[in-house]
């Protein structure tokens, strides 16, 4: 089954969600559909189209952000399973400024790299090696754990999530 985007009421993204969740949300009242998706729910006497992308009809008060977890898997969901030193598939990760000089095991020092690239830089400081970064690594938004579970936000969603990620 895939997915849907729920919008809060100012059409700000609050989740993702089954889109066979999304559209039990509709059906009791409590969100519109604003972009159905090219399947439909079938029964003995409904049809309905399932929804990709769903707005609530009341106003959800976020009072807090969890933080997100960090691991090799996120790295490579954040960094799109390219190496941030030179673009090849990454295979590895590495700490911008190692471990073993003080560097934390925080979403800010960590990027996914290559082998190659992580051989080359080995234990030194970035400025010590002619490694360059190719983007500056910062915690990920909102939408990591759709990331994470393997799958590309539909193009559809883009304008959506561009409001919502941190």
């Amino acid at each position: 089954m895939s997915s849907a985007l729920v919008l809060n009421i100012t059409e700000d993204p609050l989740s993702v969600v089954a889109a066979k969740r999304a559209a039990i949300l509709v059906m009791e009242g409590k969100a519109d559909v604003v972009c159905p998706s090219d399947l439909k729910l079938n029964s003995e006497h409904l049809s309905i189209d399932v929804p990709s992308i769903i707005r609530l009809k009341y106003y959800v008060r976020i009072s807090y952000e969890r933080p997100r977890t960090i691991s090799r898997r996120s790295i490579f969901a954040r960094d799109g399973h390219r190496c941030q030193y030179c673009g090849d598939r990454a295979d590895s990760i590495d700490h911008i400024v190692p471990k073993s000089k003080g560097g934390k095991h925080v979403w800010e020092n960590v990027v996914a790299a290559c082998k190659s690239c992580n051989s080359k830089k080995q234990d030194y400081m970035l400025k010590e090696t002619s490694l360059k970064l190719m983007c500056q690594p910062k915690t990920p938004g909102i939408f990591t754990r759709l990331l994470l579970s393997g799958r590309e936000a539909p193009d559809h969603w883009q304008p959506y999530l561009k409001n919502g990620v941190a």
